[in-house]
């Protein structure tokens, strides 16, 4: 790869890329966190979509 000059700033492609780079590392948690939310929902959603798992979760007392 070439060396850049001495005082030549980076492309804006670069930037950009280094921008989204040092986003992802500063809120890597709150990333990991919402995914792991949306992962459980979806998990659950499918469960409840099933009509034999769906009586199990939403059984009623008979009256």
């Amino acid at each position: 790869m070439r060396r850049q000059a001495a005082g030549k700033s980076p492309n804006l492609l670069a930037r950009a890329v280094d921008s989204v780079f040092g986003f992802v590392r500063l809120a890597e948690f709150e990333i990991l966190f919402v995914l792991f939310f949306v992962m459980v929902f979806l998990f659950v959603k499918d469960l409840t979509s099933r009509p034999e798992y769906n009586q199990i979760l939403s059984k009623k007392k008979p009256l």
